[in-house]
């Protein structure tokens, strides 16, 4: 299944991208994805008994109707850095003998068709196209063999960065959770639907222009070594996202630096997940 959070009338609502509409599950009794994705089996199979007879009135054309990001709030949006070898490459980095761990605030999220809004204050702002896990079950001390007990799904996320805040210290995070700079989406597809994560192409385009293209499989540490090394320090929570890191491509690398602009528009395509666009504006 593919999990959507959108907009209706004064409240968002969950719901299931199935075949070409959009089936709200609020009558299913989820008033949020966080729900779903804690409810494990039992909620599933709600969700399954109720997409195949839901009333018209939960019925939705896609392009009538406005997503936000699938998980609006996550418990942790946690991010992982320098994860494929190419990208280490241009970024002149030594390869990395553990996970290079950041994070973002929920305040960074957005959703799809949603504007990338390029803050006053900096001067290079940049994309990175990323692959995200969702987590479903929690836990700690996850074992790598058990990874899979853990996933509810994936998702795409555009790891936008200022790299001026970014590389003014040792610590990533201020630049790179500005408001905004998280987009998500457009959908959470089900683990179910995905054999193996680490086999899927994933590319950006920015107006136009191929700038990233590469394949999961070129991860320095997979879903399974992430799963059980960040259980390790902290617990993982359902609804927590873990965005893998981006291959090469990125503006900074480029001679000369191509910087998001405004006007500019970000298309982050993952295999059998689909696609993520954003426009992107000056900060008003």
């Amino acid at each position: 299944m593919r999990f959507v959070t959108f907009q209706r009338d004064s409240y968002t609502e969950p719901g299931v991208w199935w075949n070409d509409e959009i089936l709200g599950i609020r009558g299913a009794g989820f008033t949020d994805i966080l729900q779903v994705i804690g409810g494990g089996a039992d909620a599933l199979d709600r969700v399954r008994r109720w997409i195949y007879h839901p009333p018209n009135s939960e019925r939705f054309d896609p392009a009538k109707i406005k997503l936000i990001a699938p998980v609006p709030r996550p418990p942790k949006l946690i991010c992982i850095g320098l994860n494929y070898r190419d990208h280490a490459a241009e970024a002149k980095a030594q390869l990395p003998e553990v996970p290079t761990v950041f994070a973002k605030f929920h305040t960074a999220v957005t959703g799809p068709g949603h504007p990338i809004v390029l803050p006053k204050n900096s001067t290079k702002p940049d994309y990175e196209a990323e692959f995200a896990v969702v987590i479903g079950r929690g836990g700690r001390h996850i074992p790598e063999a058990r990874w899979r007990e853990h996933v509810f799904g994936y998702t795409i996320m555009n790891d936008v960065s200022a790299r001026d805040f970014q590389n003014a210290t040792s610590q990533w995070m201020m630049g790179k959770t500005f408001d905004t700079f998280a987009p998500l989406g457009p959908a959470v597809v089900s683990a179910d639907e995905i054999d193996d994560p680490h086999s899927l192409d994933i590319s950006l385009t920015l107006s136009g222009e191929v700038l990233q293209s590469s394949n999961t499989r070129n991860l320095i540490f997979g879903v399974p070594k992430l799963i059980a090394y960040l259980s390790s320090v902290f617990t993982l929570e359902p609804g927590d996202i873990i965005a893998t890191g981006t291959p090469a491509g990125v503006g900074f690398a480029r001679r000369p630096p191509r910087w998001l602009r405004p006007g500019d528009e970000c298309r982050v395509r993952i295999g059998k997940i689909g696609e993520l666009v954003n426009p992107v504006v000056a900060e008003a």
